[in-house]
């Protein structure tokens, strides 16, 4: 990404030997990632709050004969967890509206200045929520007015932190990398919650001050060590395209990873090479074409769906639990927030392995569908039998953790950064926030309606919440489809996965690539295969492509309109 970076981190200058040569490329890339792992983990501490103190605003509650929860004016009448609700969905609708802002922001002034200017005030609204403990506030708009207004310099912090990574590693690391870097959400979630349950037995209002204080030391840091890109310390940026060129026939044509246009993240498209490429990269994307790059919009509205599961679990899980019995006893406020973090232990776990496995299999659609659809038994479980005993609770709250916050970090991390620096916008690596504002953004939407609707919803009891949030699990998979689709037809063409498939007799098909070729069995196939060698042919055979390398098996090649990937009836191999 060409930020405009406007100066060095002050202690890149102070301190001379923080720079090449003296440190390397490697140096910086683990320096760029920790410290914004760093960042958004303290973004994170100080949005668990609320849910840490929901339990003990809410309404009335008897837990055991010694422990009666009474509430916080406005929140403690009948109405109170609509009102809590009404609260979060303050904050995440803000978060959403402006995440959008602030990625078309961040791809135009100085991400480090722009991120340190979110976390600072991001504090202090944190801090300025607490001192309504001690100025004994009940009025719901102060409340409300914080919320929002936290929401807005929330926002801040994503673009900023994923278009920094993205500047630093190449496409190809991304998946494994980002996967473990995203860890920051949950650990951020882990820490908040310790913190919060931890202090809450001193009042309410420390469970806010003090991840408030948190996030406003963790941006003095950035301000002072944050390396924003390579080119700022004189380094060659990692973040290229390779294109290989290939001429048929005197025609020129583009050649990447042969996948179609939804799968055109993971790959390359067709693009003329001109001189005004070059130029137009330095500009910034613009909001409505970042819309339009091919995966963007399956992608984000998958993530509306996916972060309105993980966050309602965000903000009501500690509140579940506290108002659920495990193993016939009501856990404490401090117990429930504590027991709470077992479930970003999962996320953990889970981003990192989603990341891993989409990078082994280069299909980060196919990934998410596979976490998505096994989460939807692992909710029904964790419903069902959670409340046994605390050994089946933490076990089942793990492996739902797991499994809802794998698709989420993915997409929120390296799917993100693959479409914000894809071919299909010539080299334009400044649409890198732009986009990652977009998806973020829609899944932020999504965020503020899961814990608005759990808050109407639990009324009616917590059945009907799962039964919520399985739903929302199945409408973000159909998102992905079409582009799981593609991925799979690509990775078959290119040889890398093998797929035999077809109807009974010769017209059985099989999958074949016109620049990978290898052995194939079609051991099912009616007609006889057969062996031929060493043939070389280039002619036009019914508006497809012959060719034949030295290796064992040759077919003619039907192209399809991207000349990319073929369907051939065995019966057509020869000797």
């Amino acid at each position: 990404m060409q930020s405009k970076t406007l100066t060095l981190a002050p202690a890149l200058n102070f301190f001379p030997n923080l720079k090449p040569p003296h440190k390397t490329l490697a140096f910086h890339q683990i320096s760029a990632l920790t410290i914004t792992f760093l960042a958004y983990a303290s973004f994170h501490a100080s949005r668990k709050p609320p849910s840490i103190v929901k339990s003990v605003l809410g309404p009335t509650f008897q837990a055991n004969s010694s422990s009666v929860d009474t509430g916080w004016a406005p929140f403690d009448g009948p109405r109170g967890t609509h009102r809590l609700g009404e609260l979060d969905l303050a904050f995440l609708s803000a978060y959403s509206i402006g995440m959008y802002f602030a990625g078309h922001v961040g791809d135009r002034i100085d991400l480090r200045l722009f991120l340190v200017f979110g976390m600072m005030c991001s504090g202090i609204l944190t801090i300025f929520f607490g001192l309504g403990y001690w100025f004994d506030v009940h009025v719901l708009g102060y409340f409300m007015v914080v919320q929002v207004l936290c929401g807005l310099v929330q926002s801040i912090g994503w673009p900023c932190v994923v278009a920094i990574v993205g500047n630093w590693f190449e496409k190809g690391k991304r998946g494994l990398i980002m996967g473990v870097w995203s860890a920051h959400t949950s650990v951020g979630n882990i820490i908040g919650s310790v913190v919060a349950s931890g202090v809450l037995e001193f009042g309410w209002g420390w469970s806010f001050v003090v991840p408030g204080v948190l996030v406003i030391l963790v941006g003095i840091v950035v301000f002072l060590f944050l390396p924003v890109c390579p080119e700022d310390l004189g380094f060659e940026s990692p973040v290229k395209e390779i294109q290989m060129n290939v001429e048929i026939n005197g025609v020129k044509n583009l050649e990447g990873k042969v996948e179609s246009e939804e799968a055109g993240l993971l790959g390359t498209e067709h693009a003329d090479a001109d001189a005004d490429a070059d130029t137009g990269s330095l500009a910034a994307i613009g909001f409505l074409e970042a819309w339009r790059l091919p995966g963007v919009a399956p992608f984000a509205f998958c993530l509306f769906f996916s972060k309105l599961v993980s966050y309602t679990f965000l903000y009501w899980l500690p509140f579940y639990i506290r108002h659920t019995a495990v193993a016939g006893v009501h856990l404490s406020h401090k117990t429930a927030g504590n027991l709470s973090a077992i479930f970003d232990v999962g996320g953990v776990l889970g981003g990192i392995l989603a990341g891993l496995i989409s990078d082994m299999i280069e299909a980060r659609a196919v990934t998410s569908i596979a976490f998505l659809l096994l989460s939807i038994p692992a909710l029904v479980l964790y419903r069902l039998y959670g409340s046994l005993s605390m050994v089946a609770n933490i076990v089942l709250m793990f492996l739902s953790g797991l499994l809802v916050n794998g698709p989420y970090s993915l997409i929120t991390t390296a799917v993100a950064a693959d479409l914000g620096t894809q071919t299909t916008i010539k080299g334009n690596s400044r649409a890198l926030a732009t986009v990652t504002a977009i998806i973020d953004g829609t899944g932020s939407v999504g965020a503020a309606l899961g814990p608005l609707l759990a808050g109407y919803i639990s009324t009616k009891g917590w059945n009907n919440v799962f039964v919520m949030l399985i739903l929302a699990i199945f409408c973000a998979t159909l998102f992905l489809i079409r582009i799981a689709r593609a991925e799979i037809k690509g990775k078959l063409n290119e040889g890398k996965w093998y797929l035999f498939n077809g109807i009974e007799g010769k017209h059985n098909l099989l999958i074949v690539n016109s620049s990978i070729w290898s052995r194939f069995v079609a051991s099912t196939v009616s007609e006889e295969s057969h062996h031929f060698e060493n043939l070389t042919c280039s002619s036009n055979v019914d508006g497809g492509i012959q060719l034949q390398k030295n290796l064992d098996y040759s077919a003619i090649l039907g192209s399809n309109s991207a000349g990319n990937h073929m369907e051939v009836p065995i019966a057509w191999m020869v000797r």
